[in-house]
């Protein structure tokens, strides 16, 4: 509601303005100056830079420069004028054209641009008017009358306009005059009236320039009729490419004498070479051929004059005009004014990527051309004023799928037949990142045996970019991975140039059993691009650990082992049970048991897998008091690794009978150090044992209180509270302990007791049921065992009972109690010294 309507006078004016702006934009895009022939190397044509409107700061940017051919100009970097680069003869660039100039391309870059300019070459009075003979020779007859006319020859001069434009003038001589004749064009035919002797010739130009020709006269007798063309202008139209000899045109000139005065002969007047050069005339017959190829383009037209002279001397003149027709002869020429290679991929649509200059020589429709693209790149030509051509980005350009594209410009002319040329552009298509690296797998296995050398070769990551150069140049990193007891990261390291991961340290299957690590693919572009993969290194075992015996214990510390084995054991009994682990995995972990060394080899026999060692036979009288049984417990890894077990057997039916042979210790040091330990030991057994018979005390005064079973307390002591649990792993692979747990339980065997008197108890023997547990007076199953591959236990053996369960049941007395203490002792005492550390 707001706005006001524009009158005539402002629709006038807003139409003016936008004519204004279209002039502008046309006189921008095509300049004009003019300057004369022949200036100096160096001389001033015009303020380029400004007349396109260019700061000299845009200068160094934006590239001025020139397109033309011939270097005729030059274009100062600096300020941006437009200088003569070379001297300019406008005779020698355009003879007898009426108009000159020089017309070329400027070109400007950022943004890629062009515009055109014309320099007009203008004349300047520097050639003097030439004469073809340097004497001109006339026969005048005695009788001839005064007044009579003579043609003379026309004088010739280079320049153009109003510098060519001659007159003639005749030093004084009372017997001659000069006349002129009018030509067309302007041209003046001087004629000889019977009074003169010198001819001179002066131009137009300021200041004039001038030539002159002696005449000499010869009088002889009478010719009265010179010769006379029948036409005073003889036209003629050719087609350009005529063959040499071809006729143009023939001319003819009658005279009426007879005789040699009659006679015509045919000559040029007053012409350059260059038209004798093109043309021949018979001096008989009055013919003109060609005596070179003609050019359209070169001249389309040719005027020159004829000369008839008969056989007195008279003579006659008239003119020749020759028009050259065009022919479709020239095919078209494509010039490439700039080509703006390479170019990024990411150029938007529209970029101008070169600039084209097509011209044709011909004329007409033979010269008008059209241009177009042959090829399958994502490219297309536009038409700019001027016979220029821009070539710009059609679509988007992708260097992955092609890093140059191939074109051809064809143009074609409008003649017929129509002529064509072509010229291949090859455009370079430049990189940007516009593509991340990618890995060969997205996830990488990685199996690396244990105790590896530092700095070995784990796994070889590869990722490859599409991009070129340092975009395309990848670059490894480690970008984090799984987090245990020993951390992952500083367990492995990247090359950052080959993406080898190297182990940083030695590798231990028994520490750390897997890991992952993130590797990150990284290229070198700005902004950098980058992927990550993981890899997943599994640590293979090697038997690296000797299998370890934790019964009997072995060792500097550790106290030897001795079992109390009675001499009416049969066969089959058990004597002990090494136990032994290995913290190696897979068959590396697998035990076996065999027996290496003992005092008597036929008494006793190990299972090879349950480690059970055993009586072979019956126990005799004649077997020593004093066994030593070495076993030896090897893996099946490669190579085996074994560890050895010693037990000492003392083969006697109570403790009592075997103390004076475990008694039978190195005398001096070593004795009383030993005998000091046994002292402290037997100290803290009887500590042991009383509170254990208070305890028990307690327990048998509960029994009687309730005759229904025992109590829930004593329901703990059963073998469901010491069975084995199994093997047990950690929950992380990289704690670092041993994947193996034992539950043991202790119980002693009983023996038929008469009430009136209780002999002490053999010394009691850990079977492996007792060791993995079982029920508390249940006689040791025949298929039971251990471990796999044990050998059954004894039908006949004892069963093993608490002393708890005799006294629930209230047939003890005040003597079982102290043959109970006393077999609590012997079960202490031998523990103690064979093995407390078990």
């Amino acid at each position: 509601a707001g706005r006001e309507r524009l009158g005539p006078g402002g629709g006038r004016a807003l139409l003016g303005a936008v004519l204004l702006c279209v002039w502008w934009r046309a006189a921008a895009e095509r300049l004009r100056y003019a300057i004369p022939e022949e200036l100096g190397r160096g001389s001033l044509v015009g303020p380029l830079a400004r007349d396109l409107g260019l700061s000299a700061d845009e200068l160094p940017a934006r590239k001025l420069r020139l397109s033309e051919e011939k270097q005729y100009f030059s274009v100062n970097e600096e300020n941006g004028n437009l200088y003569v680069n070379e001297r300019l003869d406008r005779e020698e660039m355009c003879g007898d054209s009426a108009t000159c100039s020089v017309s070329f391309e400027v070109l400007v870059h950022n943004p890629l641009n062009i515009f055109h300019v014309e320099v007009a070459i203008e004349d300047v009075n520097d050639n003097s008017p030439t004469f073809s003979k340097a004497v001109l020779d006339l026969e005048i007859g005695e009788w001839i009358p005064p007044g009579a006319r003579f043609p003379l020859e026309m004088a010739r001069d280079a320049d153009a306009g109003r510098n060519s434009l001659l007159t003639y003038q005749l030093d004084s001589n009372p017997s001659f005059s000069l006349s002129m004749k009018e030509k067309p064009g302007g041209r003046k035919q001087p004629e000889l009236v019977l009074e003169t002797l010198l001819l001179k010739a002066i131009d137009s130009g300021d200041p004039p320039r001038s030539g002159t020709i002696q005449v000499r006269i010869n009088v002889t007798d009478a010719n009265d009729n010179p010769p006379v063309f029948s036409k005073s202008v003889y036209e003629a139209r050719v087609a350009e490419n005529l063959p040499v000899e071809s006729l143009v045109l023939r001319v003819g000139a009658a005279d009426a004498d007879a005789g040699s005065n009659g006679r015509v002969y045919y000559s040029f007047g007053s012409v350059s070479d260059s038209i004798r050069a093109l043309f021949s005339i018979d001096s008989d017959r009055g013919e003109i051929r060609t005596a070179g190829p003609l050019d359209f383009e070169e001249n389309s037209k040719y005027i020159f004059s004829l000369e008839a002279t008969d056989g007195g001397g008279l003579t006659d003149h008239c003119e020749v005009q020759i028009d050259i027709t065009d022919e479709n002869d020239n095919a078209p020429e494509i010039t490439i004014l700039s080509l703006s290679s390479p170019v990024p991929e990411d150029a938007p649509v529209g970029t101008v990527v070169a600039l084209l200059k097509v011209r044709d020589r011909d004329s007409g429709e033979n010269g008008q051309v059209s241009c177009e693209l042959s090829g399958e790149a994502p490219l297309s030509i536009v038409a700019s004023p001027g016979g220029s051509y821009k070539v710009v980005t059609a679509g988007a350009l992708d260097r992955e799928q092609a890093s140059e594209q191939r074109v051809s410009v064809v143009a074609r002319d409008r003649g017929r037949p129509a002529l064509w040329s072509s010229t291949e552009l090859v455009l370079e298509v430049s990189d940007v990142n516009d593509n991340a690296p990618v890995f060969e797998e997205a996830a990488y296995s990685a199996y690396v045996a244990e105790n590896n050398a530092a700095g070995a070769l784990v796994v070889r990551v590869q990722a490859r970019d599409a991009d070129a150069g340092a975009n395309g140049r990848v670059s490894y990193w480690l970008a984090g991975g799984s987090a245990g007891a020993a951390g992952a990261a500083p367990l492995v390291s990247v090359e950052a140039r080959s993406g080898a991961l190297y182990a940083q340290r030695s590798l231990d299957y028994e520490q750390c059993r897997e890991f992952w690590v993130a590797v990150r693919a990284q290229d070198g572009g700005a902004p950098a691009r980058s992927s990550t993969a993981t890899v997943r290194v599994f640590v293979l075992d090697r038997n690296d650990n000797a299998p370890r015996v934790l019964w009997p214990a072995a060792g500097a510390g550790a106290a030897a082992a001795f079992e109390v084995v009675p001499r009416s054991a049969e066969a089959g009994y058990l004597v002990a049970k090494v136990v032994a682990v290995d913290a190696d995995a897979g068959r590396n972990a697998w035990l076996s048991y065999e027996l290496v060394q003992a005092s008597e080899p036929a008494l006793f026999r190990v299972g090879l897998h349950s480690g059970e060692v055993r009586t072979a036979r019956a126990v005799s009288e004649r077997d020593a008091a004093k066994q030593r049984v070495v076993a030896v417990v090897k893996d099946h890894g490669q190579p085996a690794l074994s560890a050895t077990a010693t037990l000492h057997v003392v083969l006697a039916e109570s403790l009592q009978e075997a103390l004076p042979e475990l008694s039978e210790r190195p005398a001096g040091a070593e004795a009383a150090a030993a005998a000091a330990e046994l002292q402290f030991y037997l100290v803290l057994a009887l500590a042991l044992l009383s509170a254990l018979l208070v305890l028990s005390v307690a327990l048998a005064v509960l029994a009687r209180l309730r005759r229904a079973g025992p109590p829930a307390v004593l329901r703990c002591l059963g073998a469901q509270r010491f069975s084995l649990a199994g093997a047990a792993f950690p929950a992380d692979f990289c704690e670092g302990t041993l994947p193996y747990s034992y539950n043991l339980c202790v119980a002693a065997p009983a023996r038929a007791v008469p009430e009136a008197a209780w002999p002490p108890p053999p010394v009691p023997v850990l079977s492996a049921e007792e060791l993995l547990g079982g029920d508390e007076c249940e006689k040791p199953s025949p298929n039971s065992s251990a471990l796999e591959g044990e050998v059954p236990a004894d039908p006949d053996a004892q069963q093993v009972c608490h002393p708890f369960h005799l006294w629930l049941s209230g047939m003890l007395s005040l003597e079982a109690w102290f043959s109970l203490g006393n077999v609590y002792w012997q079960s202490a005492s031998v523990s103690l010294l064979g093995g407390l550390n078990f």
